[in-house]
Parts: structure tokens; sequence; C-alpha cells
């Protein structure tokens, strides 16, 4: 990804003269997108890219504004950029998000490294299949407030109108459209940009993919193959490329949308996990898919505590523990039940194994083998508005 990222991070005024915009009498239809083609990490199959919303250079940049700036929500204090921080694998830290008006979300903010090959989007949703599907619930859902923007698209429209570099970029990442700077032509930037957010550079896999027997310490190759053995069951969940059974990909036969129980809670030894986080069971309310949820990736995981929807979990040890025990157990309050008998639990993958100290330190420090720190710190996902 690298060569073909660093041209998103070309000015804008170079950008518009890439595309004709700097003489018009070059392009006599006007000034025409310039297309990009993603340079993929080692392993990594073709992401699925939406017809009608190819990649180009300039829409990639249009999306990075878009995706930081504070305009985007009702009152200008936060930008997607806030929930999704580069430094954090492009997470926030937090157990539970806080959205523009302080109010706090009932599950973490999601982790973005390759968001683009999801066959799903938000931890129970089935419904959200693409990018584009996804980016309009944050800016105008009211259950929980996020960016909170509904009723206010004129607003919107006022505020990057009166942006110096706005209406030009709108114009040459969407040169059919003679009114570009609308909400759908808002998400499809920002959906552009964040399929740019590919992460394949790691110690792992430069010890997998490069054959450097010194990418990982003797620790992490331990554990990378407890990670991948029968015993632990790691890699049924969180296998392929990407560390995920939740997948979509040019050339797949389907896409796998897998929802999964894995004991976290059991409220009242009856299968239920808190409200208002039932996982899948909230949208197809059938007992079964109670407490069911997406198995993010595991890329940089090393950087997005606190772990589960609802950051509950605060290290990668405790995580480790957790399924070691087969689910968890909650003494008392109003969340009191043991996990390990939650009638809804994967039973097949999350049963429960013996291990040591040493075993479990070995999995962690594999784990952290997965921290992408090009991915982290590329200049052509960074924030491009003055701090």
């Amino acid at each position: 990804m690298r060569r073909a990222a660093r041209a998103t991070s070309v000015g804008v005024a170079a950008l518009l003269a890439l595309a004709g915009c700097g003489d018009p009498d070059a392009i006599p239809d006007g000034p025409q997108p310039t297309p990009f083609a993603l340079v993929l990490p080692t392993g990594f199959p073709a992401p699925v890219i939406p017809a009608d919303n190819p990649l180009t250079v300039e829409k990639i940049e249009l999306g990075r504004r878009l995706f930081y700036d504070r305009r985007l929500s009702g009152n200008e204090t936060q930008s997607c950029g806030d929930c999704h921080k580069q430094e954090l694998a492009f997470t926030d830290g937090l157990d539970r998000a806080v959205g523009s008006t302080q109010q706090q979300h009932p599950r973490a903010a999601m982790a973005l490294s390759n968001v683009g090959y999801y066959a799903s989007y938000g931890w129970g949703n089935p419904l959200l299949e693409t990018l584009e599907d996804q980016a309009p619930v944050p800016m105008f859902g009211e259950t929980p407030v996020e960016l909170g923007l509904s009723g206010m698209e004129e607003t919107v429209y006022a505020r990057l109108r009166a942006d110096p570099d706005y209406p030009a970029l709108f114009e040459v990442s969407f040169p059919d459209d003679p009114d570009p700077i609308q909400i759908g032509n808002i998400v499809k930037a920002i959906a552009t940009f964040e399929r740019t957010m590919l992460s394949g550079h790691s110690p792992f896999d430069r010890f997998r993919y490069e054959a450097d027997p010194e990418a990982l310490t003797a620790s992490a190759r331990r554990g990378l193959v407890l990670f991948f053995d029968e015993r632990f069951e790691c890699f049924h969940c969180h296998g392929g490329f990407n560390f995920s059974d939740s997948v979509n990909f040019e050339g797949v036969a389907f896409a796998s949308v897998p929802f999964h129980n894995n004991g976290l809670y059991n409220v009242g030894d009856a299968g239920d996990y808190p409200s208002p986080n039932q996982g899948l069971f909230d949208f197809t309310g059938a007992g079964r898919d109670k407490g069911r949820f997406k198995a993010p990736s595991l890329r940089n995981v090393a950087l997005t505590a606190p772990y589960m929807h609802d950051g509950s979990i605060a290290t990668l040890d405790e995580v480790v523990e957790h399924y070691a025990r087969g689910g968890r157990l909650v003494a008392d309050g109003p969340n009191a039940g043991d996990g390990a008998d939650n009638p809804n639990k994967n039973q097949e993958f999350v049963r429960g194994f013996e291990a040591t100290d040493q075993e479990k330190a070995d999995i962690v420090h594999f784990l952290e083998s997965l921290t992408d720190l090009e991915f982290v710190n590329d200049s052509a996902l960074a924030n491009p508005w003055p701090q």
C-alpha cells in the first residue's frame, strides 16, 4: 500500500492541477479524477470496490479531509477521527465511545485496520454490508447520538461550500454530478479513504511473508504455533489474512458474515447479555442470537485496548484468561452469572483450555507481533487539518 498511499498526501492544489482544474482548456468536459490502484500487502486479496464508487486520488484526499473534519458534526466538536485515532489503530482507547454531545455509547468504537475487507459493519448488525451502508449511521443516528447531523444537511453543505478547497475537490471527485456537495458523495468519499487503511506490515508479516526469522521473538513464535493449535481454537474465529472470520474480497465464493457468543456474560444464568447490548438478537429477536457479536480483526490488537464490545476486559492477558476459562464469571451485581454456562455460547470454540503461564504469555506476545507501526504512522492516513 505504501507507494500508492503516498499519492493521497499530495497537496490539494497539486491534486486539482493534476486533474486538470488548473487549466480549464486542457479537458473540455471539465476536470477528471485520477484513477488510484491500491498496492496490497503481501498475502492480501483484492478488496471489493463498488462499481459506483471507484478509487481515485482526489476522492481519497477528499475523504481523508472529511474523515477528520469536525464540521461534519452538528456542534462542530467531533469528527470520525476523534473516535478513530490513527495511533490507536483507529479506535479511541475508551471502554465505550462518547459522541459529540458527550453521550456515552453502549459499545466501543471499532478499530479500522483493513476495514474495507469486512463482510458486515458494527458489532452485531447484519444489515450494514458495505462501508457506504455504515457511514450514515454515525452521521445521523439518534440512539445514540454520534456526530449529530440529523436534520442538518443544509447546514453541512453550507459549511463545506464555504471552504476554499472543498468545492473543487467535490467537483473533480464526482464530475458527473452537477451539485456534488451532497450526503451521498460525502459518504462515498469517506468510504473510499477508509479502503486505503491497509495494515499488513507487522513483525508477523515480515516473519510469514518475508522469511525474516528475526522478526518474531522466540516467545512470539511459540505463540504463533499455539494460536493455530486446536487446543486453543483462536484461529477459528480470528483466522485468515485479516485475523477475522467476517471477511469479503474479490473472488470469494460468498462473504462470511458470522457472529459469535464467547461467554462474556450470562446474566441471571438465563443466557442474557446486559441491555442494550444483546448483539445479533437486537436485530433478529431470536433467543439463540443473544450475545452473538462479530469477531473483529486482531491486527494491531495490542493498540486497541480495552477489549470486547463494551470494553469490559482491560488487557490481552485478561482476554487470554477469559478464553482459558471458557467464559467469564461475573460474581455479583446486576450482570451476575457464569458466562461459561451461557446456553447460547459457541460451545465448539469457546470451551476453555489448560495452559501454562508461559503458554499464555506466548500467545499474548504473538498478538503483540501483529502491531503494524508503519500503519499507525502513515502520513497518508493522518489528520490533514492544523492541530
